[in-house]
């Protein structure tokens, strides 16, 4: 009689879990955080399918509800897009996608997390692409490592000509029914040494703050005091992982603590990491679809 070695039981045993834990996981489709401290925020966090716009799979949706968002910015949507790296797996049509879905998405405000291209020569396109999306608050943007290490000069002169405010260690003000809030943006979070001190350190506690970083580990390795929220990209979501619950490479010094999702500094204060659109190295994505994260803002009383 053939027998199963004991080895092979246990090998589809775990097979059989971890796809069992993915396939719970997947189906959560709603889930509910609430903040440390009560009554400071609540987050609600859903997925939907992005299907029919090429190269973006989901669409991420968080309703953060916070005690500092003004009433006059209840209902506000901000879409974050970050880690295009056109062109990779991203192309021309998914490029034209992406923005089609951006457009449809009817956000208050766009933001962009950095990562633009592949290439010099794709940076006129991209930026185009991203600026040709209008919303009524603006258009707003950091940089990341790819975008520091090639075409600076050309991203800033593109950038400038399609009407995208770039913060690099700024601060803006949206401005809607007589109140506002604040994006501000970091230079470089790789380089701590320039830009170590974040650039809300002088901002008020008393203003609703969305800080943008590429990387989600500034918001670990500098005091990120009186942002509210941390948009970042920079880790694809691991790109390649094991069913969405492990990824053998992150470009992270905090390894899956920083994964994607909502996740949170030593402090407690919410970062939302997207997954991003293009790859870097392979062109090849794996259990880490590529996304765009709309944030709802509410005002919690």
């Amino acid at each position: 009689m053939y027998r199963i070695s004991p080895c092979k039981e246990f090998g589809s045993l775990l097979y059989l879990s971890v796809l069992a834990l993915w396939l719970f996981a997947s189906c959560r489709s709603v889930q509910h955080f609430s903040s440390p401290l009560p009554g400071e925020y609540s987050v609600r966090v859903s997925k939907v399918s992005a299907s029919g716009y090429k190269n973006v799979k989901r669409v991420r949706q968080y309703e953060f509800a916070h005690r500092d968002v003004p009433a006059a910015f209840d209902g506000c949507r901000l879409a974050f897009v970050s880690d295009l790296h056109y062109r990779s797996l991203l192309k021309e049509k998914g490029l034209r996608d992406v923005t089609r879905l951006l457009d449809d998405l009817h956000a208050d405000a766009l933001l962009i997390g950095g990562d633009l291209h592949e290439g010099c020569e794709y940076v006129p396109a991209v930026v185009a692409a991203l600026g040709a999306v209008k919303t009524p608050l603006g258009t707003y943007a950091v940089l990341g490592n790819n975008d520091y290490e090639a075409c600076y000069d050309d991203i800033l002169k593109e950038m400038e000509r399609q009407g995208i405010r770039l913060l690099e260690h700024k601060v803006d003000t949206l401005e809607r029914g007589g109140e506002r809030i604040l994006i501000a943006g970091v230079r470089n979070p790789f380089n701590l040494g320039e830009n170590g001190q974040s650039p809300t350190l002088s901002l008020s506690s008393d203003d609703f703050v969305v800080l943008l970083t590429h990387t989600p580990d500034y918001a670990e390795d500098v005091p990120v005091t009186n942002a509210d929220l941390v948009l970042a990209g920079h880790t694809h979501g691991g790109q390649v992982t094991l069913f969405g619950l492990y990824a053998p490479v992150v470009p992270s010094h905090y390894g899956q603590r920083f994964l994607t999702g909502l996740r949170y500094n030593s402090n407690g204060t919410p970062v939302i990491i997207t997954n991003g659109i293009g790859t870097s190295s392979r062109n090849i994505r794996l259990f880490a679809p590529s996304e765009v994260a709309v944030i709802t803002l509410r005002r919690l009383e």
